[in-house]
């Protein structure tokens, strides 16, 4: 493989796709014993992975300059060309269903495969091709409306993420200033925001109607891959989470308002831990990258390799430039077995928050899809894929001297106790969404009131200090997944306790690398319920769970308190 810079893109060419994937179904149906079925199985493989490769390189370059204009054409050619792969991919699931190799089959990649095939034949029809096209198209709208966000501040040209620095600052009437111009640019935008989102509520709800559900949650649980829980058992995470790690929480932050000598914790103090200033990652981007290349030699042989490869080939982007997407990611290119990382790098600590925990997807990906007999299988549902990235964050702080030097200390306890502490907004997030989906025909001024109750009910200690647009309910709109991905993130606050689980048998010496090297090495075998089973870590479902796991974390963070 070269480096990604020198990876040559080519626009597929959805005929021949089509007409590659048909003779791919063809022989699988026509085959005349396992090996024949195999094979063409195989081969489908193959051809779904070289265009999906071509759309992954294609979109890191679109989101490292979302004005590059030849790329900007290449992804609306993917927005409609993907959806309308549709019906070839339907007949592609009811062939594998169907086929009396089905038992062997599954002897080699699994039953959980083929329920998942099943599901897919209920997911696709050609009534869904171009409100799918339109939603694609409503997203990449969204993504541009986000990364042309700017705004001078003293001195310089800060996007969102350039001015969350500032809302660190030990000078109160800086993260104050910073907090304005942040909510500003957002009070700015609300409007095409909600239009935007307006739409894509509507036409969610359209795919949910043509494929015969009652609604969009229904759909999207089903879509999620959420077989072993539904709505009902979510609202009961969700409240367990309100009675059990809300108010560890809130004495987490009234803590934090005496420590910084407030009177009252203002939603720009949250992000400011000590008052003297939270740790900061001492060298540059490319210095940060080579202590994290040594971590990763150090944690253990397979990390090594893992890193090595992402170093050598350069598969990172993580410089904050302006155009550039929000957030970050880790994708993957099927056809070089190669993950991905995306950041957008600010100089605070939630550089090396990021760097870790898309480290944890990646390494994940790079492990099972050498491990496993089918790239697809290396993916699982985000329940799991985040339990990857989490654990890695707290596998990295036996490092933190090399990133943080003497403030090592403050970095794991304020990163620890944020990994607590975000948990009630990852379900508001939520509850948020299900409400918007319960009340398909609200609108923006509903959308705010939803948010704003939610957060009282989750986040009582929040306080925007008077700035109307955020005090009326805008603060949802920050939070891209709304907009990109439904209902994607009460997922983190699942993973986050099977992280702490893992965690938890760090501290105690009990075999935590092994436990999760082996939920890597399972990718997507199994559902959520075996796979956490099969890993040693146990179902999050349950006001049990929620409570020990709430009184595991608020003890281990007076652990690393006592340290400062």
């Amino acid at each position: 493989m070269e480096k990604f810079k020198d990876l040559k893109y080519v626009r597929p060419d959805s005929d021949t796709v089509e007409k590659k994937l048909t003779a791919c179904i063809e022989a699988f149906e026509n085959a005349e014993c396992l090996d024949d079925a195999n094979r063409a199985f195989l081969d489908w493989q193959n051809v779904s992975a070289e265009m999906k490769t071509m759309y992954v390189i294609a979109y890191i370059r679109n989101t490292v300059n979302m004005k590059d204009e030849f790329y900007n054409t290449e992804i609306e050619f993917f927005n409609e060309a993907i959806p309308k792969l549709t019906p070839i991919r339907k007949k592609g699931s009811e062939a594998m269903v169907k086929s009396r190799f089905r038992p062997q089959l599954e002897e080699i990649y699994g039953s959980h495969y083929f329920h998942n095939a099943e599901v897919q034949n209920r997911l696709l029809n050609d009534e869904i091709i171009e409100p799918s096209i339109q939603e694609n198209n409503l997203g990449t709208e969204y993504s541009k409306t986000a990364a042309e966000c700017s705004v001078e501040f003293r001195g310089e040209t800060c996007n969102f993420y350039g001015l969350l620095r500032h809302m660190q600052s030990t000078d109160r009437a800086e993260r104050k200033e910073a907090f304005e111009a942040w909510a500003k640019l957002y009070e700015g935008v609300a409007p095409t925001l909600e239009e935007q989102y307006g739409k894509l509520v509507r036409l969610r709800c359209r795919i949910a109607k043509a494929l015969g559900f009652d609604s969009y949650i229904d759909y999207i649980y089903l879509a999620r891959g959420r077989y072993d829980y539904g709505a009902k058992e979510a609202a009961e995470f969700r409240e367990a989470v309100r009675k059990y790690i809300t108010p560890v929480c809130d004495r987490m932050y009234r803590e934090q308002a005496e420590r910084l000598g407030v009177d009252k914790l203002r939603y720009y103090d949250e992000q400011l831990v000590f008052p003297d200033g939270n740790a900061t990652p001492i060298g540059t981007p490319e210095e940060l990258v080579e202590k994290a290349r040594k971590m990763y030699a150090d944690i253990s042989p397979e990390t090594k390799e893992f890193f090595d490869f992402m170093t050598e080939h350069e598969l990172f982007d993580l410089i904050t430039r302006e155009n550039k997407h929000l957030g970050g990611y880790c994708t993957s290119m099927p056809v070089y077995k190669a993950p991905f990382i995306f950041s957008n790098f600010n100089g605070t600590s939630a550089d090396v928050d990021f760097f870790t925990h898309e480290a944890g997807h990646a390494f994940e990906f790079y492990y099972a899809s050498r491990q496993l007999p089918i790239l697809e299988l290396a993916d699982s549902t985000s329940e799991i894929c985040e339990i990857h990235s989490m654990t890695m964050e707290h596998f990295a702080y036996p490092y933190m001297e090399s990133f943080f030097g003497d403030k090592a200390d403050k970095y794991r306890y304020a990163h620890f106790t944020e990994a607590i502490k975000i948990i009630p907004y990852l379900v508001s997030v939520d509850e948020f969404q299900h409400r918007v989906f319960e009340n398909p025909e609200s609108g923006p001024a509903d959308w705010r009131r939803y948010w704003k109750e939610t957060e009282q009910k989750y986040m009582p200690w929040r306080d925007y200090d008077g700035n109307e647009f955020l005090e009326s309910g805008g603060f949802w709109m920050q939070k891209q997944h709304i907009f990109l991905f439904p209902f994607y993130y009460i997922d983190y606050a699942l993973a986050q306790m099977g992280a702490f689980s893992l965690y938890r048998r760090m501290v105690e010496n009990n075999g935590a690398w092994e436990h999760y090297l082996r939920l890597c090495s399972i990718g997507g075998m199994y559902g959520y319920f075996e796979t956490l089973e099969r890993a040693g870590i146990p179902v999050p479902l349950s006001d049990e769970v929620v409570k020990s796991t709430a009184e595991f974390a608020e003890k281990q963070a007076e652990v690393f308190k006592s340290k400062l």
